[in-house]
């Protein structure tokens, strides 16, 4: 289970920057027998299950152990190839990095991925309350 995430709208607050994209996540696995459009796409997509465990692992610094622990952390859900292999977004890293910064200062794993869902739906409620008041301010008469 992962944290609510709204759909899509060019501002997701969960994501970080997206003009400073972290060089680390540059490297995703590849299909070869896709055309080159469809496979452009899903490797754009931030959501899109491109790294196997040992390359997400690889990529974060970590034992696959630590990314079966923010599974079961319910931070988030790997999708899982045809024969059943853990796969990783490029989100899902970037998820799984906020928490091994968290726990290398000290935090458990249970509550570094609580802290990080909780401040995604704050972030993601706040980017909702700047949208409404920006329709606010330019139609008061909605009110």
């Amino acid at each position: 289970m992962t944290a609510p995430r709204p759909a899509r709208t060019g501002t997701d607050p969960q994501h970080p920057d997206p003009q400073h994209p972290d060089p680390r996540l540059a490297q995703p696995v590849s299909g070869h027998d896709q055309p080159e459009d469809t496979l452009n796409d899903k490797l754009d997509d931030e959501d899109y299950p491109a790294y196997s465990m040992g390359r997400a692992a690889e990529i974060l610094g970590v034992t696959p152990g630590f990314l079966r622990g923010l599974d079961a952390a319910k931070l988030f859900v790997p999708q899982r190839s045809a024969g059943g292999h853990r796969r990783y977004s490029r989100y899902q890293l970037r998820l799984a990095q906020r928490a091994r910064d968290m726990i290398d200062q000290g935090t458990a794993m249970e509550a570094a991925c609580r802290i990080i869902i909780l401040q995604d739906q704050l972030a993601e409620a706040d980017r909702i309350n700047t949208q409404l008041q920006h329709r606010l301010d330019r139609d008061p008469e909605q009110d």
